[in-house]
């Protein structure tokens, strides 16, 4: 059975940097049971029996939080070995008060001072001794950036853990608190074990409903009630605030004797490059300027040249070297198939399903490293904290949070990185609403359907595409509205609190294991339902009832894929496009959203088209209206994403049921929105007038009262899960 040492700290005190020092490559990434929240385990370097569970980033062992829920059950139920708690030296006063609750749960434990050399470089002079006898257990200094002292922290909570020596908290509140304190830890039950006994009184006094059933105290339940009434009458305060003021009276009168300040007086660099880069006017073109470099050297310089690299050469044709002819995956599978002597649909089945598919999303791998190269520097840096705090103030008119713009805007490449994006967005519900929303926005994969639309309907014009990226727009923002607003998604509008962490250049170690972390995610998980969907896309557009037999056909048209086409164009026929064609290319665009232009091609007889299906201008502009045309463009960028993103989904929602809930959300409201697009415009352009029109006028008033409906309220965060 392995020692195991809990890592635990606030957000930004360095906390995820000291676990990858001390587990290397031995690091085990998943979720914790029935949650989205990320949860890592690894083996400490040089001891195979000792295990390291980095719990999320927290503030506080309040269950306001989903993260906070999953580190105090795991805490009070788990009970680990040992607690290193991870502190950031510059902000000690915030990082101490999850100190002090953490002492009072009676488990081993050691307090580890970050960014040590950031403090010696301003002159501070920091009395560890001090702190500790103040404390009750030992504090040591470490710099988890630079790997200093990070070692003797490890051997040092080991020890702790080994010979069981639980910390004795020595600070005590006020007199009439410790004494009401004493009385609520008197009514406990019996199954309570000593050293948890005050954390469950404060936790009580504090009017925790949670901890009530856990405490064995519900029997006591009014008697604790009026000690705690009795206790805020005497100090003029409601309970939880006088428990945060005591807590930060101690704190302060321990920071006053152990740390000397020397530069409490001195603006240091992070307050002057804030200064400029969180200015009022400067801000957002410095934003905009930022994300512009990183758009376009991921996106269309570097990154495009790595996905055509992979595209065309690994996925394609190959490549020329020293006039030597590299093939690449699939010339090389079909030769060694035909040398082989492998039957039609075994060649069929590899080539066009399993090489075709998976290719033409694996294409897009060095593209998504590359994005998640500059998100993990943005992020080691302290600028991405910037961004959600410049964008809150305008994200959350709309119920998103500031951090949701991230997402979303690498989404405008691929919407596979902006969803994986949304794990950087602590609240539960809104990476959840992120994730539904992010894949409105156009992503590089939609712009040949766009191209297509624009130039076979509408000539050209120039307000097509960026009409495109409009609707886009607008569908997140009414859906934050819209979702913020129901049971789900609703919550109190909470004030945007985050420690703004110092500037720090972050090692590239750390980049590149955070780039190299999420990019081989979305490869081992996602990469799984890509396969199985391309097998069965394969499978029924390449087989069929040909001459009153089943099996491979010739003609797309002729496969199962057409004929349940041709069964269900009648969905999209209120919509103006019921057409098996586009029913097909509609499908198709699930595996890739540049498959619906290579269906048309193949269903009109074009063996090969231009990105934009230049060649088919004629044939669509023949079978549809601008208005038609328009509809199938708004509901093929709004409804489910590509497989790729649909696993991607999936995967951070970590549940069948959330996948369901999101792909159903944007299909529904992409055909909504394509039914009052054609059916009202049908009404304005011709005056045509049906029950269909009576739908569109019924999804309109629909919506307006979702939109300006009071907003519910929000559930209690449920514990069962964890």
């Amino acid at each position: 059975m392995p020692l195991i040492i809990a890592l635990a700290g606030n957000p930004n005190s360095g906390k995820t940097t000291l676990f990858n020092a001390l587990t290397g490559s031995n690091q085990f990434v998943g979720n914790w049971p029935g949650v989205t929240v990320e949860k890592k385990e690894g083996r400490l370097r040089g001891q195979k029996d000792v295990l390291l569970m980095d719990l999320p980033g927290i503030y506080s062992l309040s269950p306001y939080t989903l993260e906070e829920v999953i580190a105090r059950n795991y805490l009070l139920d788990e009970r680990p070995d040992a607690i290193l708690n991870i502190v950031d030296g510059t902000n000690l006063e915030r990082n101490l008060y999850l100190t002090t609750q953490l002492l009072e749960l009676g488990i081993p434990m050691v307090v580890a001072v970050n960014m040590i050399d950031l403090l010696q470089k301003n002159g501070d002079l920091l009395e560890l001794d001090d702190l500790s006898r103040r404390f009750g257990c030992p504090f040591v200094s470490i710099s988890a950036l630079k790997g200093r002292g990070i070692a003797e922290a490890a051997d040092e909570a080991l020890r702790r853990a080994k010979e069981n020596i639980a910390p004795a908290p020595v600070h005590s509140f006020d007199d009439r608190v410790e004494a009401a304190l004493r009385a609520i830890t008197a009514e406990l039950g019996d199954e309570i074990p000593a050293p948890q006994r005050r954390f469950f009184a404060v936790k009580l006094f504090e009017r925790d409903e949670k901890i009530l059933p856990r405490a064995g105290a519900a029997r006591a339940a009014e008697s604790i009630e009026r000690i705690v009434c009795a206790a805020e009458e005497a100090l003029d305060d409601d309970a939880e605030s006088i428990i945060t003021n005591e807590r930060y009276a101690c704190i302060v009168s321990a920071i006053k004797s152990g740390y000397r300040r020397n530069s409490a007086e001195k603006m240091t660099q992070t307050d002057r490059i804030d200064r400029v880069i969180t200015n009022r006017v400067l801000a957002l073109p410095i934003f905009a300027a930022v994300m512009f470099i990183v758009y376009y050297v991921s996106v269309t310089t570097v990154g495009a040249f790595a996905t055509d690299w992979a595209n065309d050469g690994v996925f394609g044709e190959g490549w020329r070297l020293f006039g030597l002819r590299i093939p690449g995956i699939p010339a090389a599978a079909g030769s060694a198939l035909a040398a082989l002597g492998a039957a039609d649909w075994l060649s069929s089945l590899l080539l066009d399903g399993i090489i075709a598919g998976v290719g033409a999303v694996l294409g897009f791998v060095p593209q998504m490293l590359i994005l998640f190269f500059f998100l993990a520097f943005l992020e080691g840096c302290g600028y991405m904290a910037r961004i959600a705090f410049i964008m809150d103030r305008i994200f959350r008119k709309f119920g998103l949070s500031g951090k949701s713009f991230i997402p979303i805007l690498i989404g405008t490449g691929c919407g596979v990185p902006g969803i994986m994006a949304s794990r950087t967005i602590e609240n539960d519900r809104d990476r959840k609403m992120t994730v539904i929303t992010t894949t409105f926005i156009p992503c590089g994969a939609k712009l040949p359907i766009i191209a297509l639309i624009a130039g076979a309907l509408f000539d050209g014009l120039w307000w097509v595409a960026p009409s495109a990226y409009f609707v886009g727009i607008a569908a997140i923002v009414s859906s934050g509205v819209i979702l913020k607003k129901t049971r789900l998604f609703a919550g109190n509008p909470a004030p945007f609190v985050m420690e703004l962490p110092p500037y720090r250049l972050p090692t590239a170690a750390n980049v590149l294991h955070s780039m190299w972390e999420r990019g081989w995610s979305f490869i081992k998980r996602a990469g799984t339902i890509i396969l199985v969907s391309c097998v069965l896309i394969w499978f029924l557009s390449s087989f069929g009832f040909a001459d009153g037999r089943f099996g491979m056909v010739a003609e797309l048209g002729d496969g199962l894929l057409a004929a349940l086409g041709t069964r269900v164009a009648w969905i999209f026929t209120p919509l103006g496009f019921g057409d098996w064609k586009a029913t097909v290319a509609t499908f198709t665009g699930l595996v890739a959203k540049e498959n619906v232009v290579g269906t048309f091609g193949v269903l009109y007889g074009f063996t090969e088209v231009a990105e934009d299906g230049a060649e088919i201008w004629g044939n669509l502009s023949a079978g549809f209206t601008p208005l038609a045309a328009y509809a199938f463009l708004v509901f093929n960028l709004l409804c489910a994403p590509c497989f790729a993103a649909i696993g991607a989904i999936r995967r951070e929602m970590n549940s069948a049921k959330w996948t369901f809930i999101a792909i159903g959300y944007q299909t529904g409201f992409a055909y909504l929105v394509s039914l009052c697009i054609f059916r009202l415009g049908l009404l304005f352009t011709t005056g045509a007038f049906g029950v269909f029109t009576l739908a569109a006028c019924a999804a309109v008033v629909l919506f307006l009262s979702l939109l300006f409906r009071p907003a519910a309220r929000a559930p209690a965060v449920r514990t069962s899960t964890v």
